[in-house]
């Protein structure tokens, strides 16, 4: 567990060893977010070029609208459909 004092302008200093958790550096930028069980987190934000190549995937290309209707098909909760 760390601790941090919080300033007069609401300021604190993420221990070193939290900052090499979630690989944030100076500069970087983290996101807060309140759950609703009033839990607050605090994760990194990450540019999208990093998430390149995250997923693989080795079929053919998907189009627009097969993607729309797999989203709307998991949305309903509509098991995926093989292509």
């Amino acid at each position: 567990m760390e601790e941090s004092t919080i300033t007069s302008k609401g300021q604190t200093t993420i221990p070193k060893s939290i900052r090499e958790h979630m690989g944030v550096k100076a500069g970087g930028r983290v996101r807060f977010f309140v759950r609703p069980d009033g839990i607050v987190m605090m994760l990194p934000v990450i540019p999208v070029s990093k998430l390149r190549g995250m997923v693989k995937y080795d079929g053919p290309p998907v189009s627009l609208e097969e993607m729309d209707e797999a989203i709307a098909a998991g949305a309903a909760g509509e098991p995926l459909q093989p292509r």
